[in-house]
């Protein structure tokens, strides 16, 4: 079955609208997607949606076996959202946290600094997760601001 491509609620293969929010859906859609997903295994929301599961890992793996536009896009986005807010943090980590064992502040400001702002980022991280996964199981390309150019000049 295929997903509404507004709403992502499930419509039969032959329906011309979506039966919870009656947008239309194209009927030519469901045909050419079931041989698609049959060769892979998975419909390409349920793909998109596991391009963000274990962040950049998951992107890498599924940019480097899915060949579909739509979960290649998610691979590449989740490649270079998750994969530079990794990097942001680690680099954070070492910044703040050998410079406090160094004695860099001489006190708990700098390591306190440092925590505040490498929570912060992990919350950042959460939610972008949550958005990206709904959005790409709902059949949405949603593009993350400053990352998306990057992921569609990768994806191609």
């Amino acid at each position: 079955m295929a997903h509404c491509t507004k709403c992502g609620v499930m419509v039969a293969d032959n329906s011309a609208f979506c039966p919870n929010c009656g947008q239309a859906q194209a009927g030519t859609a469901g045909a050419t997607a079931n041989p698609t997903s049959a060769q892979t295994g998975m419909s390409e929301n349920v793909a998109g949606l596991l391009c963000y599961v274990l962040g950049w890992l998951t992107g890498i793996i599924f940019f480097l076996i899915d060949k579909r536009p739509f979960v290649r896009f998610h691979a590449a986005q989740s490649i270079v959202v998750f994969g530079g807010l990794h990097l942001i943090r680690i680099a954070l980590g070492i910044m703040f946290g050998v410079g406090w064992f160094l004695g860099g502040a001489g006190d708990w400001t700098g390591f306190s600094m440092g925590l505040a702002l490498i929570s912060l980022i992990g919350l950042v991280s959460l939610v972008l997760w949550i958005v990206c996964m709904v959005k790409a199981y709902q059949g949405v390309r949603f593009e993350v601001p400053i990352a998306a150019p990057i992921a569609k000049s990768l994806a191609g």
